[in-house]
């Protein structure tokens, strides 16, 4: 892989009446960024005109109408439609809802068509953005069902990275969707995305457990017991360093998760809520398991912060450098294992 190679870095707007188009701009603020990428974002000109305007955020940027257009080492804004959009800075509208829609829609289909090389995504309300063509519980739904591969939901800040066995369903249905086949296939996905996204050679994974104390042998349920650990030991004997299941109120507090190179949390709260306490602000939210990159900023829309200008663009700025550097490792991933296949091709026709 070509390193100088400059990354096509995607960004949809998320919901324009929250902090998203703000902490976008903000980080390209500083022209070192687009050393390491160049920037497309898929809005409007004259949004993100008003947008500079009204923050004070003085961006430069190249407005283009077809994505083939692109000019590398600039931020380009894809003109995605024309008309003048209402602005109401921290207050969710049927308006904002549409456009973060088809920003997302037309940066997904971009990324698939390999347009762009990853996909950085800013927050979106997901209430307003429900359509008839928007029926999900959130971004990672969607790009699963428009891009190849299962999805694992990975929150990540320097080397915590917590994925999640369920996600955005309710608390109610979380014991019944916990079965052996959920947990094998997690496990496979968070394995594969630690070696060829994070050249992690042989990964240690912890698994939390899924009733205070696991379960307590039984006082305090019994899904710990007769479905977690045989799994996790049916797991080991493919060779696979998975260990668990541990009692989630004190495996964090005990910085027992330094010991794993990732954690895979039961539900969705298990793991945000510590993860967020540990690294608010800084972390990272990565779309695993699928055949293209997406990440987004740990953090919502943040309306009480909108045109106030004290958004932090720190968990922005790391998506973006996330997704650059996942996207190399596993082009080189693919380099290696291409070359290991030729080599072992070439002995066989010996």
């Amino acid at each position: 892989m070509d390193k100088s190679k400059k990354i096509i870095v995607g960004i949809s707007i998320g919901d324009f009446n929250g902090i998203g188009i703000e902490i976008a701009l903000k980080t390209f603020l500083d022209k070192r960024m687009l050393d390491f990428c160049t920037p497309v974002i898929f809005g409007s000109t004259k949004l993100i005109t008003a947008y500079k305007k009204n923050l004070d955020i003085n961006v430069p940027f190249n407005g283009i109408k077809k994505i083939e257009n692109i000019i590398p080492g600039k931020l380009n804004i894809l003109n995605l439609w024309n008309e003048e959009v209402p602005i109401n800075l921290g207050k969710p509208t049927e308006q904002s809802g549409k456009f973060a829609f088809k920003s997302l829609q037309i940066a997904t289909k971009s990324l698939s068509d390999g347009f762009i090389d990853v996909l950085v995504t800013a927050p979106i309300n997901k209430d307003n953005i429900q359509s008839e063509d928007f029926k999900f519980p959130g971004h990672t739904e969607y790009l699963e069902s428009n891009l190849e591969g299962e999805s694992l939901m990975i929150l990540m800040a320097n080397k915590l990275r917590i994925g999640l066995i369920t996600g955005h369903i309710p608390v109610s249905q979380v014991s019944e969707a916990i079965t052996p086949g959920i947990i094998k296939k997690k496990v496979e996905i968070l394995h594969r995305t630690l070696v060829q996204d994070f050249a992690i050679s042989k990964p240690k994974i912890a698994i939390l457990g899924l009733n205070p104390h696991c379960g307590d042998h039984g006082v305090i349920g019994n899904e710990d017991d007769e479905i977690v650990r045989p799994t996790i030991a049916n797991i080991q004997e493919k060779g696979m360093l998975v260990y668990g299941p541990y009692a989630a109120d004190s495996f964090f507090g005990s910085e027992n998760y330094k010991n794993f190179d990732a954690i895979l949390a039961m539900y969705h709260d298990q793991g945000l809520a510590p993860f967020k306490t540990l690294s608010f602000g800084e972390g990272v939210n990565y779309t695993a398991g699928l055949n293209k990159i997406r990440t987004s900023p740990d953090h919502g829309t943040a309306y009480e912060l909108a045109g106030k200008k004290l958004a932090n663009i720190s968990s922005f700025k790391e998506a973006v450098f996330s997704a650059i550097q996942i996207f190399r490792t596993r082009e080189e991933y693919k380099s290696l294992t291409e070359n290991i296949l030729k080599v072992k091709k070439q002995k066989e026709k010996r």
